[in-house]
């Protein structure tokens, strides 16, 4: 940890909320603040004189409300979840707390905060299993005010907002509006009905406002004396990014966008390697409850100024350093080990609820996460906030650890990799973030997608965060633009360096191969569950003008400006590496096609290395090599195939179940040198879910589940994961062990609480990696309208579930 001041956006000191090195077990709660000594904002002046002018002049004995009455900030959760008494509830007078003749006096104030009202329709937050008021700023929201008597045009209102430790004005986080005039924030309030004792009031938030968690209260003033509504948790009203508002910097101009990137609760989340795609589903469930709490928790957390929280490129900023456990205690712990004994296998989550709900809950860290898990959990958070997110997956994504801006590889004289001398490794895919935004910190030109990195993998000024980061900047390698474009553009854009070593010990560049690195960039198309290339907007087309321009200019910002320069040209033979598409369990084989593109005939020395592979690129030793020599006449092709035995790989196999083939050859002729690295993977078997029945909301229903065993041994301790949002909580079932080659069903139940077409999603640990299944589920509103049921609680665990049935295959 950095003990000097920091100057980036990720990281404050001094701020409201410094964790502990060890963290805290519950949220730290805000301390009271004296009502007393609230003058900082105005220099001794009177409430009224602060927010308004024609206020000001007054009598002295009327200068102060006074101190307020003890537990009116009370932050308990006695009433969360209902809707205030909208008459009754106690009150309180300003001063000596005497009621006088003639105060306007509010008895009560309705939100209009049900999921079903007006509200929560209009600014599209009507899915989140809240009860309270959540809305999004820069546009309208109503509320309705009981007063003790009807309301008269000589009387005065203020609403009043806080957020934070120490609320001040001047910094956005005191915010007073005077109803039926402006404040200098942009707030606005204004009555659109008076009838009786009751007052309808419609009140209005700038585009820049703070979001967060507001506490929320009702001044008033009339000749007769003061009053104040004490402040009361059920009146909290959440403020969130808006994507629907032009005047937002997080606007989004498409609806169907919106509808995606920010309101669709569950994803695909793609992984495998370029030829062998895999894709699981990933529940999101942004509106779960206790979600929206968590993230704003994480913000915290971190200590993030409160004065800090409307600008989405610092919190997208903080997410990224805070889904991570290094430096901060943040929300998930990373494990590349292989050893997840001490938790939860990362191939096993299949959503971000039951993380983010235990990190709420404890305070801790939670164990264990790799990319897509980061990448997960980042989209569910920023799509809470309102920000447009997307998922995105690079295959071949570069890790450059020396700022060169290429992927060096190290040989020795015979073309056998020096794994020692390779720091920098080719992941063979990588998870992270799109989110949408203006760039008001940058020149005109870099709005859109920015990249956001939430996977711990270098610094950023000195600590584990990336981005936002410009996509536009990475595509024409401006790699001095802000945040982080250095390390993203050598992630899809870099080339691949081969070096040879030489008799007198130096190193020479052998082969640059342009298009190895971010080969295919994807993730989900819009309103479908198809994936949608997105390499285009990353990257110039591979071997155009413009891509070997940006590739050029960035490299000529790095740290070996020059790599360029000692290139050899001679290329007339061609090798393509080809692998079988084989299942966990089965054998396969590896091919190597040379073709002689010269008019003489030509003469290949080959050799071919296999060992196992992390996804990061980290690979074990080598367990299977072969050489070859292979004469090509003029124009001709060949093929070198190397089989692999279930019984060679298994003892090797590790996460993901991947292999890495190392080809090299030199031609004799010409002294080409030919180099390829190439990744492939045996898959596993997808879980097989089927609905028994009709899904509506409150009735109980029935889905089976059905697992093949594909090897021959026997898997144990079996673990299924089951969740989905509106659906079923996060759900731990205990399966035992499955015989080899032995096919398993099992019926579990679950209750719906959200109507509309909902994911059902589980996962397969510990023994085999993303083994998974997802089912659609098309929920009926409960009879009589369409209703939600509250859907509070923790995840299930520990549940022992009995076979439906066993049998071999």
């Amino acid at each position: 940890r950095m003990d000097g001041p920091r100057s980036d956006v990720g990281r404050w000191r001094g701020g409201p909320l410094q964790p502990s090195a060890t963290p805290s077990p519950e949220p730290e709660p805000e301390p009271e603040p004296d009502r007393g000594s609230r003058s900082r904002g105005g220099r001794g002046r009177s409430f009224w004189a602060r927010c308004c002018g024609c206020c000001s002049c007054r009598n002295a004995a009327d200068d102060d409300w006074g101190r307020e009455p003890s537990g009116s900030r009370d932050r308990g959760s006695s009433s969360r979840g209902g809707r205030p008494d909208s008459r009754g509830g106690g009150v309180n007078a300003a001063g000596d707390g005497t009621i006088r003749e003639g105060m306007l006096v509010v008895t009560g104030v309705d939100l209009l905060s049900s999921r079903s009202d007006q509200n929560r329709r209009e600014h599209h937050t009507d899915e989140f299993e809240y009860e309270e008021l959540i809305v999004r700023r820069g546009q309208p929201f109503h509320l309705v005010l009981f007063l003790s008597r009807p309301y008269e045009s000589s009387d005065r209102i203020a609403l009043e907002l806080q957020i934070g430790n120490n609320p001040e004005v001047g910094k956005g986080t005191h915010v007073i509006i005077p109803v039926g005039k402006g404040n200098s924030g942009g707030w606005k309030a204004q009555v659109t009905k008076a009838s009786g004792q009751t007052l309808n009031l419609r009140v209005h938030s700038p585009a820049s406002a703070i979001i967060g968690k507001f506490q929320f209260t009702v001044r008033t003033r009339t000749e007769a004396g003061e009053f104040q509504l004490p402040f009361d948790p059920r009146n909290e009203i959440y403020i969130l990014f808006n994507p629907w508002c032009p005047e937002d910097i997080v606007y989004v101009d498409h609806e169907d966008w919106r509808q995606e990137y920010v309101l669709n609760e569950s994803g695909r989340i793609y992984y495998g390697t370029e030829a062998q795609i895999g894709e699981r589903t990933w529940n999101y469930g942004q509106f779960d409850h206790g979600v929206l709490d968590a993230c704003l928790y994480i913000l915290d957390r971190r200590g993030m100024p409160y004065g800090g929280r409307g600008d989405p490129v610092s919190v997208s900023r903080v997410i990224s350093a805070m889904v991570n456990s290094l430096d901060d205690n943040g929300v998930l712990i990373g494990n590349w080990s292989g050893d997840y004994s001490r938790g939860t296998n990362p191939s096993a989550w299949v959503g971000s609820v039951e993380i983010l709900l235990s990190y709420l809950r404890t305070g801790y860290s939670v164990p264990y996460g790799q990319c897509w898990v980061f990448a997960g959990v980042t989209t569910t958070v920023l799509r809470c906030l309102g920000l447009a997110t997307r998922t995105v997956t690079n295959f071949n994504s570069a890790h450059d650890t020396d700022t060169s801006l290429t992927m060096d590889i190290y040989f020795d004289e015979n073309m056998k990799p020096l794994e020692h001398l390779n720091r920098d490794s080719v992941w063979n895919f990588h998870v992270w973030n799109d989110c949408w935004m203006k760039r008001p910190d940058l020149p005109s030109g870099f709005d859109g997608w920015q990249v956001v990195d939430a996977t711990p993998q270098e610094t950023s000024s000195g600590i584990f965060c990336c981005g936002p980061c410009s996509v536009e900047s990475v595509k024409n390698g401006l790699v001095y633009m802000k945040y982080d474009t250095p390390f993203i553009f050598a992630e899809v854009n870099s080339d691949k360096v081969y070096w040879q070593r030489q008799d007198d010990g130096s190193f020479k560049i052998v082969y640059v191969e342009e298009k190895a690195i971010g080969t295919l960039i994807v993730t989900k198309a819009v309103r479908s569950h198809m994936r949608e290339d997105i390499t285009h907007i990353y990257k110039h087309p591979e071997g155009s003008d413009a891509e070997r321009k940006a590739v050029e200019m960035a490299a000529a910002h790095g740290s070996k400006p020059n790599v360029y320069d000692s290139r050899d040209s001679a290329e007339d033979v061609a090798m393509q590496v080809e692998a079988q598409d084989a299942v966990m369990g089965q054998d396969l084989t590896v091919s190597v096609v040379l073709t002689n593109r010269s008019s003489s005939r030509r003469t290949v020395k080959l050799h071919l290395y296999l060992s196992v592979t992390f996804y990061t690129g980290v690979t074990g030793s080598i367990f299977k090599e072969s050489k070859k020599e292979v004469v090509l006449a003029a124009g001709s092709s060949d093929s070198v195939v190397m089989p692999v035995a279930y019984k060679e790989y298994r003892p090797h196999l590790v996460d993901q179940g991947a292999m890495l083939l190392n080809v090299s050859g030199h031609v004799k002729e010409s002294g080409q040198v030919l180099a390829k690295q190439h990744t492939f993977r045996v898959r596993t078997p997808d879980l097989s879910l089927t609905l028994l029945g009709a899904a509506v909301v409150g009735q109980e229903c029935e889905v089976q589940i059905v697992f093949r065993n594909p090897l021959p041994i026997t898997l144990t301790n079996v673990v299924f994961r089951l969740e989905g949002s509106g659906l079923q909580r996060p759900k731990i079932l205990n399966v035992g062990d499955i015989g080899g080659n032995e096919t398993v069903t099992l019926r579990q139940t679950f209750v719906p609480v959200r109507p509309g077409p909902r994911q059902l999603i589980a996962s397969d640990s510990p023994q085999l990696s993303q083994v998974h299944g997802v089912i659609q589920v098309d929920v009926a509103p409960a009879s009589g309208g369409r209703g939600f049921l509250h859907a509070g609680g923790d995840s299930y665990s520990g549940e022992t579930i009995p076979m439906t049935s066993r049998g071999e295959a």
